[in-house]
């Protein structure tokens, strides 16, 4: 098992892509903490998952939230080895139509979320003396702009060059940041995705889904499942002298 009697913190991993990176982590031999900001679906999901996955209560933009699930994974654990900073919004509108409101939300979860998460696991991690893993999500969405998406697309940039930053700054720590950029990964958030899509767009509902999949090179939308290679073996030994790189998984979509 490549993560035996390692710590992880995933946050947002009540449900979707950070559920299955939590159970992925428990399969390679990890305690996982289920960082989310609904607990009781937190808790439902580690029970779920078994003994090694345990909830715990996570606003990303909360400091004080932060700290307190950082020492509660420590008081259980004794230390935390790896971070997936998987929490994250999307929404979507055209430039002349983006809400300060719209902008505000997106950015606190998906960067400030993620540059906060960051500090409070490094610091700990840092502290213990004994290295760790960081792991990012970011997006094919952070490569490029898209007319309809620009608020998250900035935010996914941002989350790339926040990655290269402190993966250059912590690894003098032997704490390695890298990132994941998936492509369209299918489930119930993409619900929402094509409803605004065929608000924006004058779609009918599903016609959104249907294309995007089948724009893509390896020929459906990926899943969860597909992405939790990428992230057990940057949390493990093999990722060892990988620093601030964002790894595409997305069958194709993008190349760099």
């Amino acid at each position: 098992m490549r993560l035996e009697g390692k710590s992880a913190l995933i946050t947002g991993s009540a449900r979707g892509i950070g559920k299955a990176f939590a159970e992925a982590y428990v399969r390679e031999g990890a305690t996982v903490a289920i960082g989310d900001i609904n607990l009781e679906a937190a808790k439902k999901t580690a029970s779920e998952i078994g003994a090694e996955a345990y909830a715990v209560k996570l606003d990303v933009t909360d400091l004080a939230s932060i700290e307190a699930a950082v020492k509660a994974v420590e008081a259980r654990t004794g230390g935390l080895d790896i971070l997936i900073n998987n929490a994250a919004l999307f929404d979507l509108a055209p430039i002349v139509e983006i809400s300060k409101a719209s902008y505000d939300r997106l950015f606190s979860v998906n960067v400030a979320g993620t540059l906060f998460m960051m500090q409070a696991v490094a610091r700990s991690m840092i502290a213990r003396g004994k290295g760790g893993k960081i792991i990012n999500m970011a997006s094919q969405a952070g490569r490029r702009g898209e007319a309809l998406v620009g608020v998250y697309c900035a935010s996914k940039a941002a989350v790339i060059s926040l990655t290269q930053s402190a993966g250059l700054d912590l690894i003098k720590h032997r704490i390695n940041v890298n990132a994941i950029a998936p492509g369209v990964v299918d489930g119930e958030h993409w619900d929402h995705v094509d409803s605004l899509f065929a608000k924006y767009e004058n779609r009918p509902k599903g016609e959104k889904k249907k294309l995007v999949g089948e724009a893509v090179p390896y020929g459906r939308m990926g899943t969860a499942e597909d992405l939790t290679g990428m992230a057990v073996f940057l949390a493990s030994d093999d990722a060892e002298y990988i620093v601030a790189q964002t790894y595409n998984v997305d069958g194709g979509q993008w190349m760099s």
